[in-house]
This record gives C-alpha cells, sequence and structure tokens, in this order.
C-alpha cells in the first residue's frame, strides 16, 4: 500500500475520532453540537517573546504575525505567576486558580477545572468539551479535579493522540529490529493491541469502554497504513497529529470547547535550537490551519472564539540553565507571555498593554459560554466578550 505520511496521519485521525465516538455513543450522547458561543483554545509549550512577537521573531510567525494579528486582540503581556511547568501552567489556566502540585500529571488540580464548571453548572455534555494534547504530561487528570463535588464523572474527552499510533510504532519497530530491518509483523500486531485495548497509554485513561472497537474497515485501513510507515524517512510531528485529531472531532462532535495543546517546541530541552524554530514555525502554521478550520466549518464559522497562548516562555541566554534549553528561571523571559484573541468575542481589533494573567482566561472563557463560576483568583478580561 503506498500512501504519504501526511495520508497516514489524516487517516489515524480518523481512527482516534472513531474511538471517542462509540465512546459519547455508548455513553447515550449524540454527537451534535450545542447552540451558542464555541471557544478553541490552542496553548503551546515555551516560547519567548524573542523568537516569536519581536522584530528578529517576527520571520518565525508569519501568519500569526501577518495573518492572524491584524484581526486579533493582542495582549503582550500575559503572565504566568505560578510553576511554570507545562501541567501546572496549563492546569492554572483550565482551572482560574494557580495550581502548585507534580507537574507530570500524577496529581490532579485542587481546584475544579473549565471542564467540571461547564458540565456541572451549565449542562454541557461530554462530547461537548475536548482536550487533545501533544504532551502526555497534560493528559492524566486535566479533565477533572480533587474539588469536593467535582471529579471525573464531570471530565472531558481527553485524547493523547500521538501516543496511541506513532510511539507504539516505534515501540514495535525498535522491539522487533534483526539488523537494520524492523519486524513489521511485531510493529502490525503492536498497532493493533493499541487500538484494541482499552487501557490507554498506560495511564489508566480510557479512550473508550472495554469493550468499544474500531470499525473494522477502518481498523484495516490504519493498520496496513501503519505498515508502510517505515517507508516514511521524515517522522511527523506530534502536533500535526494533534491538530488532525483536532480538526476531526470538530467536524464529527462540534465542541463547545475544545482545547489543543501543542508541545513541538519543547524539544529545545534537547539543546536545538534550529529544532525549536522549527517547533515555532509548526506552531505559527497549524494555528493559521486551526483559524482556517473554524472559518471553513459551518458549525463554528461567525460563533467562534480562538485563543492562542504558550504556557510560559523560555529561560534567558546568559542563565545558569542554558537559556533556552529549559523554562524555570523567575525572570520576564520565562514568566512574561502574549496572547492572541480572534472570533466572535472581538469588538475591534486592537493590542491591550494592560497585563493579563494566565489564571484569568478560565472565568473569561465560562463568561462566553454563559457558565457562572465560583470564587477564584483570576477574573474576566473586560475586552473579550460575546
Amino acid at each position: 500500500m503506498d500512501i504519504s505520511r501526511r495520508s497516514l496521519l489524516e487517516i489515524a485521525a480518523l481512527a482516534v475520532a472513531d474511538v471517542a465516538g462509540r465512546q459519547c455513543l455508548s455513553a447515550g450522547e449524540a454527537p451534535e453540537g450545542r447552540p451558542g458561543h464555541k471557544v478553541v483554545l490552542l496553548i503551546s509549550g515555551g516560547v519567548r517573546r524573542a523568537e516569536t512577537f519581536s522584530a528578529a521573531g517576527a520571520v518565525n510567525i508569519p501568519h500569526l504575525a501577518n495573518d492572524l494579528f491584524p484581526q486579533a486582540l493582542f495582549y503582550p503581556h500575559v503572565h504566568n505567576d505560578g510553576v511554570t511547568g507545562h501541567f501546572n501552567s496549563t492546569s492554572s489556566i483550565l482551572t482560574g486558580n494557580w495550581q502548585r502540585v507534580d507537574d507530570w500529571g500524577k496529581l490532579a488540580p485542587t481546584t475544579p477545572t473549565l471542564y467540571e464548571l461547564l458540565r456541572r453548572h451549565a449542562g454541557f455534555p461530554r462530547h461537548g468539551v475536548w482536550f487533545v494534547s501533544s504532551n502526555k504530561a497534560l493528559t492524566n487528570m486535566i479533565g477533572a479535579s480533587t474539588a469536593a463535588g467535582y471529579g471525573p464523572g464531570f471530565g472531558a474527552n481527553v485524547v493523547f493522540p500521538k501516543q496511541l499510533l506513532i510511539n507504539a510504532v516505534l515501540n514495535a519497530n525498535w522491539q522487533g529490529r534483526r539488523g537494520s530491518l524492523a519486524d513489521r509483523t511485531r510493529m502490525q500486531a503492536e498497532i493493533e493491541a493499541i487500538l484494541e485495548r482499552s487501557n490507554y497509554e498506560g495511564l489508566g485513561w480510557t479512550t473508550a469502554d472495554g469493550a468499544a472497537e474500531l470499525d473494522p474497515q477502518v481498523r484495516e485501513t490504519v493498520l496496513q497504513a501503519v505498515a508502510s510507515l517505515i517507508h516514511e524517512n521524515a517522522p511527523a510531528t506530534g502536533d500535526e497529529f494533534t491538530f488532525l485529531v483536532s480538526a476531526e472531532v470538530m467536524r464529527r462532535f462540534a465542541p463547545s470547547l475544545l482545547v489543543l495543546s501543542f508541545s513541538d517546541v519543547e524539544v529545545a530541552h534537547f539543546g536545538s535550537y534550529s529544532l525549536h524554530l522549527a517547533g515555532i514555525r509548526n506552531l505559527d502554521r497549524l494555528a493559521y490551519q486551526l483559524w482556517q478550520q473554524i472559518q471553513n466549518n459551518r458549525e463554528y464559522k461567525d460563533r467562534t472564539t480562538l485563543v492562542i497562548l504558550p504556557e510560559f516562555g523560555r529561560d534567558p541566554d546568559g542563565s545558569n540553565t542554558n537559556g533556552f534549553f529549559n523554562h524555570r528561571a523567575n525572570d520576564p523571559s520565562t514568566r512574561d507571555t502574549w496572547m492572541l484573541c480572534l472570533g466572535a468575542a472581538v469588538g475591534r481589533p486592537q493590542t491591550i498593554e494592560q497585563p493579563v494573567r494566565h489564571v484569568d482566561l478560565c472565568p473569561t472563557v465560562a463568561g462566553l459560554l454563559e457558565c457562572r463560576v465560583p470564587e477564584m483568583t483570576g477574573q474576566r478580561i473586560p475586552e473579550i466578550r460575546s
């Protein structure tokens, strides 16, 4: 079977959405969208202002700077005053309170997530709230907190697409290596096991009930496509796959809240500045494609707000943490980020110099989706209103 890398990812995205769809149906939920405002939130891993919204960095973000910025509310100063790690940062954004828990996803947020608030207080169905992530640490419990009266019963559909497929391929490839060749039989068996078992990536979270299976024709297509992946020289990125799965979720379920988490830029931890810049350019391209998806989907067009922001920046050059490698310094380079807001909640494009905080996003999004929230650290951002 001759299939391109892009085609493989598109087929895999269909398969992931198929599993999730069966879960919704098994729960008795119809996959139609909910009327009213919709919000798509794109959270990226750490990028510095120097490589993005600066005179020197604009070359890395041509779509953000030239296509999206002119029609957006732009916040050049968005503060992360909490723990500048992935799980804590994203949890703070989604709870409206600074979270200080284990940063590998082993401990849930201590206050309710936006998902829980929407489901408990505004009656949103599970198929109406989604989290699709390139970062494994964010998928374990991000949909539910330890707050009394909330928890997993009010969680979101959480998907970690690249682990479902690509890591399984790599696993089987290395385990089955004979000289310089992969054992394709082992590779296909590994993929088949991943697609059929309910324990999702060993984290104890399931994408579907144990009895749920892919449509046989879909599954066979995926298995054939995976067998051909070995012929591809350039590996696909996790963010590309996350985007494709998210686009398929939008087409099938039209959720009122969709959160994407990208992490290609975190290749910086391996010390490659050029690959880090490539991750920024990939973020730029996929963010623009996401906006195009919104404009071309009748369930989203003219009723959707898209918000794009990083979790944090990165450490400054000259620091004792090797600069762009990491994101733990208590420095403006790490803590002072930016945010773009486009679509239905934008009265007029403008730059807002007044600083806002990550925790201000949760009550703001809740307000757009007509959900009252309990008292929290964050406050609604006044310019973002439906």
